[in-house]
Parts: structure tokens; sequence; C-alpha cells
């Protein structure tokens, strides 16, 4: 069974859970900028949650069915269509040979998921099928989707068969407003900032730019200031102090130049020079994946304790999910 790609839209993309345990050589995870939404549009299909589906930013592509599937869409608002017709969201349903689906306009979020039944069936490398489209690694000839592709799809679980009308309850499905609240912990290099500017960072209303992909998201708020070198232990003349050796984990904060922080994401480089004030929690990577040019975002200092919290009540959502759709 293939899928034609009749149109890649803006930017569509293979991803399954992630390319892990090869940071130290410089290959970022990559994977679903959206875990949550990825793992249960898998769910709804009856794939494994971590098989790889479509990622689509933005705009949707135009895809023809070379045979009868269950597919479902979840993640932000971005309707999906079969032959004109609507279709239903955070639910399986049915598609029948030689149709195509379609997407209306983006209404809220960024990024939608695609799971067909029998999830993207393209070669792994390095162990996962997902695109990192910086080196050309991974997905489909490590590459977006463009017109003319044709999509290789696995076989179904038994499970898959009658999941069409399986559906995510109403209140377990995420909403994308225009103004969210990141949580996040401090560190290692905030004590870098001024008082007073770390104070601002925290009470700032920051705007995503332009510069948002998978890469990386550059906000824009106030500008920073850093403790001159001469008033930190062991520093040096009086520069402002911020650049280091680091290594980054994919939700740090850079600060290049104390102005429009950048939060790393899924496809962000391993190491650099540039302090960083905070990292994202996990719990809410997928809310900043769901934000787009001119959203706004505040971020809120939270403990350890609190960020481990927060991952173990989204672990519990999804078990939820998953245990009603099994059921």
């Amino acid at each position: 069974m293939a899928i034609e790609v009749l149109d890649g839209g803006l930017l569509t993309t293979v991803q399954d859970g992630g390319r892990h345990g090869l940071y130290d050589t410089g290959i970022p995870p990559s994977g679903a900028m959206d875990d949550f939404s990825f793992r249960v549009a898998n769910l709804l299909v009856g794939n494994d949650e971590d098989a790889a589906a479509l990622e689509v930013t933005y705009l949707g592509p135009t895809l023809r069915f070379g045979e009868d599937r269950t597919v479902a869409v979840t993640g932000a608002e971005l309707p999906p269509k079969l032959d004109d017709r609507s279709c239903p969201v955070w639910e399986a349903f049915q598609v029948a040979a030689g149709e195509t689906l379609t997407f209306d306009h983006l209404r809220a979020g960024a990024r939608a998921y695609i799971a067909v039944a029998g999830g993207i069936d393209v070669p792994e490398v390095l162990g996962s099928r997902s695109t990192y489209a910086r080196v050309a690694l991974g997905g489909y000839d490590g590459r977006r989707l463009q017109q003319g592709d044709v999509l290789p799809v696995g076989e179904p679980s038994t499970a898959g068969a009658n999941r069409v009308g399986a559906e995510v309850a109403e209140a377990d499905r995420p909403t994308f407003a225009k103004e969210s609240e990141v949580r996040v912990i401090l560190g290692l290099y905030d004590h870098r900032l001024t008082e007073e500017s770390l104070e601002a960072f925290l009470e700032a209303e920051w705007t995503v730019t332009t510069d948002a992909d998978r890469v990386g998201y550059r906000y824009r708020g106030v500008d920073l200031e850093f403790v001159p070198r001469d008033e930190v232990p062991f520093g040096v003349g009086s520069a402002p102090w911020n650049t280091c050796s680091l290594n980054y984990p994919f939700g740090v904060i850079q600060l290049p130049g104390g102005v429009e922080p950048i939060v790393l994401m899924k496809d962000g480089v391993s190491g650099g020079n540039y302090a960083s004030v905070g990292t994202v929690i996990s719990a809410d990577l997928d809310r900043v994946a769901q934000t787009k040019t001119h959203d706004k975002t505040r971020f809120c200092s939270v403990s350890l304790e609190q960020a481990l919290a927060a991952r173990a009540e989204r672990r519990l959502h999804l078990d939820t999910i998953r245990a009603d759709l099994e059921g």
C-alpha cells in the first residue's frame, strides 16, 4: 500500500518517536515536535505509539490513498477533508482507496499529525524513521515531502482493524491559544544575568518571531543585561560574560547577546557557546511546538520537583487515553 503525495504542503515530514542515544556524536533526537498529539494519533489507529507518522506545519498536504486505510489527525486545528467532505479530528476515520485527503486553513496551533494504520514505512536510519532535514538524514530521502513522492505504508495491526470511530474525549484534547505560559527550570548560567534582568526575563511577554522552526524558537521582548566579568568570580575584563562552552539539551534557552532568547527544539544543535538561562520542562515542550509567529509566551520558573510532577501527570494523561482506546 502506498500514499501518493499530490502536494507536500508547507512543511510535511516523516517523524517518529525520535533518534535517541546519539547526542554525544552531535546528532539531535528529531522526532515529533508535539509528542503528545503524535502519540495519540498513533494510538487512535492501532499503531505502536512511536510509529512513523506525518508532521504537518501550518499548511496541510494533499495525499491520495492507494487502498482502504484507517487514519487519524490530531494536533493543531487543521481541518481534514476527504474529497471535499469534512472529516473528524482526534478520531479515527476510514479512507477508501482512491480518495484524496486535503486540509482547510490553519485555525489554531502550528503542527498537526497524520497517523495511518500500519505506519509510514520508510527505512530506519540510525534506529529511527524521523527526518533530520539539515543533514538529509532519515524520513523520506531526508527531506520534506513534495509533489510526486510515494510513501510506503506498513501492514496495519489487528488492533487497528476496528478503530474507525475511536475518539479522544473533548476534555482530553489540548487547546492551542495565542498566549501561553511555559514552565522552565532556571540554570545553568542564569547567574550571569543581572538580578534585574533575570526578573525581567520571567516578567516579560515574549513574542515568537519568524525564526521559529524545528531547530529552535526565537523570541522578542526585552533586552537582558549580563553581569560584567570583573564582578563574577574568575572573570576577566569587563565585557559581558555571555559565552561559554556548553552541551545543549533540547528545550534549553540560549541567550545570544542578551537579546531574542532561543529555545532549542528537536532538531537543535547539541553544543555551542551561548550562555543559557534555563530549560523548558519536558511537559511543556509540546506547548512551545504548537505556538507560531506573533504568538505570545511568558516563562514561569518552577522547581525540579514541580517539573517531575508535571512529567508524571502528562504520562498519566497518556496512559488514561491509551487504556480508554484499548478497553
